[in-house]
């Protein structure tokens, strides 16, 4: 009678899982056409192949430090949401993404870690703060005309082709900026009265739209560039500055009299567009916080479970002998949910031994080499135009070697769970 009931799931269970992981195991032993045997050269070319070595290491990364992130975060959060009034609703959102498919969430990075700060999320804050602390340049690219009164000093900053003096109004006619790319509160330039005993000048877009200006004199239809910074600079020092208005106007005090007028570097230089979280050296990093964000949640669920089984006459006896909270976290909390922070650990490491759909959507073609993992190179070596199913199947037969121990861990350690259960 047990062996009619067991029968319908043996058989299932040599159809889906023991079949398939007997003819891998085959299959790895012969050439790309599977006619010839090949020994054990299929296996040697998963250390040998660049792109495979680069999928182990990455593999590696994924497993020292996605799950133990997550675990960390989900008992960080658990613990810190017990004793709030809105905790649940916390743990709720943070428990949300895991119900959204890989699919979905790697879309979803793939525009959060687009590189335009226009349109990725992660770029805007990081270019929002930089933008705070270090000073943005307000015309990128803007250059003068040979015929204009200025000339290249070097470093990307220019001065004017000649000293300017007292009364004179200096003109600074710039090109090279785009329309959108003027403030949006700039007005018509207008040609600076002289300044009497300090210089006057006006710093303006030379150029008309539809044509019709003429080159260093202010027309009707020319902006001002505001904010374009000026400095007055004799004997190598600089012994004034200004900022121009809406208008392009502006004025410097009668110590720069006889001073060369310059417009430094900073005006010009290109602007900050944050980090390429997507580019070779941090494509890794940025996925794995993808996951993060996804799994914390997971981690938190059950840290969660596990805390709210804890004895609290041994919380309480500990803060009454005197210890802190950290103490208490660290000597008590954590030692007695070390069997769940283990099940956690183990299960999220199982976990990140097959990620392929994060990997596969959120790097882009250019990275994919760089943000290799080992399901992702077995997806790659088993399918398409050059697929080598002895290659494919060595990776399967590797996967397969990696998680084993993972799950005798995880087998040892549930049976050792049931033994102190019954006792």
């Amino acid at each position: 009678m047990a062996a009619a009931f067991l029968l319908p799931a043996l058989v299932l269970l040599g159809a889906l899982v023991v079949y398939p992981i007997g003819y891998s195991v085959q299959r790895s032993f012969f050439d790309k056409a599977g006619d010839s045997f090949a020994g054990l050269d299929n296996y040697v070319t998963l250390f040998t192949d660049e792109s495979i070595r680069t999928a182990v290491r990455n593999n590696l990364i994924w497993v020292v430090v996605a799950p133990t992130v997550a675990t960390a975060l989900g008992l960080v959060f658990a613990v810190l949401t017990e004793r709030v009034r809105w905790g649940t609703a916390f743990k709720l959102v943070v428990f949300m993404p895991m119900a959204i498919s890989m699919l979905a969430a790697g879309i979803i990075f793939r525009l959060v870690y687009e590189q335009d700060p226009d349109r990725g999320v992660a770029n805007a804050v990081w270019v929002g703060v930089h933008d705070t602390f270090a000073e943005s340049s307000v015309f990128p690219r803007a250059r003068p005309l040979p015929v204009h009164p200025l000339k290249a000093a070097g470093g990307g900053a220019y001065v004017t082709k000649s000293p300017v003096r007292t009364g004179e109004v200096a003109l600074l006619p710039l090109v090279g900026v785009a329309p959108a790319q003027m403030p949006g509160d700039a007005r018509p330039a207008r040609t600076a009265a002289p300044g009497g005993e300090g210089i006057s000048g006006t710093a303006w877009l030379d150029f008309t739209r539809g044509g019709g200006g003429r080159p260093n004199a202010v027309d009707p239809k020319e902006l001002g560039l505001k904010g374009l910074r000026i400095e007055a600079v004799k004997d190598g020092a600089v012994v004034a500055r200004a900022t121009a208005a809406a208008d392009g106007t502006f004025t410097l005090p009668a110590a720069a009299d006889g001073a060369v007028l310059r417009l430094p570097e900073s005006n010009f230089r290109e602007q900050y567009n944050g980090v390429s979280w997507l580019g070779p050296s941090l494509v890794t990093p940025a996925i794995i916080g993808s996951y993060v964000w996804m799994w914390a949640g997971f981690a938190m669920v059950l840290i969660a479970a596990g805390l709210a089984g804890l004895p609290r006459e041994l919380l309480e006896a500990a803060r009454v002998d005197g210890a802190n909270e950290w103490q208490v976290f660290r000597r008590i909390t954590v030692p007695l949910l070390a069997p769940v922070l283990g099940v956690v650990l183990v299960t999220l490491m199982i976990n990140v031994l097959k990620v392929f759909d994060l990997v596969f959507i959120i790097a882009p073609g250019s990275a994919q080499d760089d943000a290799n993992v080992l399901a992702l190179q077995l997806y790659r070596s088993s399918f398409g135009t050059d697929a080598d199913l002895g290659v494919g199947s060595a990776i399967a037969v590797l996967l397969l070697l990696l998680v084993l121990p993972v799950m005798a861990l995880n087998i040892r350690r549930v049976r050792r769970t049931r033994r102190e259960t019954r006792r």
